[in-house]
């Protein structure tokens, strides 16, 4: 391809147009990619910036994981929202932001949704593509998530910021036991029969 242009003239209409101009290989020898200009370039979001816009858009309103009040928090809402859309991978995202905050004892009690909802991520992963090579071996790992958020929570019973524990609890164990009574054959979980979590 032959250009008309000077370098200069080609330069300055890439400078026009917000192009970047990149030089390589001997002198002389340029291309003009069509990117965006340096100006237009933003830095990539956290993932807590991330889960904070997702959370604001689910709220409606600007939202920080920094706020106390854990029953009416934003991210402690959300979690509830997305596990009774069947949303259990968002839900987890969402409250690990809380989790990482945490310096209180709470930080289990956050732990432990977190791995409900991680154990819910296999069985509907397991659910949507029984025969896939990955999906299909996500029982026994959803037992052990199901297993270690039932010790991480057990603590918490009977209630705690407006969530009956003891009712998940015997939930997640109820799961467990019946991936195990099948051999981890059978996954009990379905889009129909999904559980919802209710906060107070």
């Amino acid at each position: 391809m032959t250009w008309t242009r000077t370098p200069q003239a080609r330069l300055s209409l890439a400078r026009e147009r917000g192009r970047v101009r990149v030089c390589l290989g001997k002198a002389g020898e340029c291309w003009f990619a069509h990117y965006l200009s340096c100006e237009q370039i933003k830095r990539s979001m956290t993932k807590g910036e991330r889960i904070s816009q997702f959370v604001a858009e689910l709220t409606g309103g600007d939202v920080g994981p920094d706020e106390k009040d854990v029953v009416n928090h934003p991210f402690y809402r959300a979690f509830f929202r997305c596990w009774n859309e069947q949303r259990y991978y968002e839900a987890h995202d969402v409250l690990e932001q809380l989790w990482l905050k945490s310096k209180s004892r709470d930080a289990n009690y956050f732990k432990g949704l977190i791995q409900a909802a991680g154990a819910f991520v296999h069985l509907q992963k397991r659910f949507e593509h029984p025969s896939h090579a990955k999906h299909g071996r996500r029982l026994p790992p959803a037992v052990r998530l199901f297993r270690l958020a039932e010790k991480n929570l057990s603590s918490f019973t009977p209630r705690h910021h407006g969530l009956d524990v003891a009712a998940l609890c015997e939930l997640l164990r109820a799961y467990a036991d019946q991936i195990v009574a099948s051999d981890y054959k059978t996954n009990p979980w379905s889009p129909k029969t999904a559980p919802k979590l209710k906060v107070m």
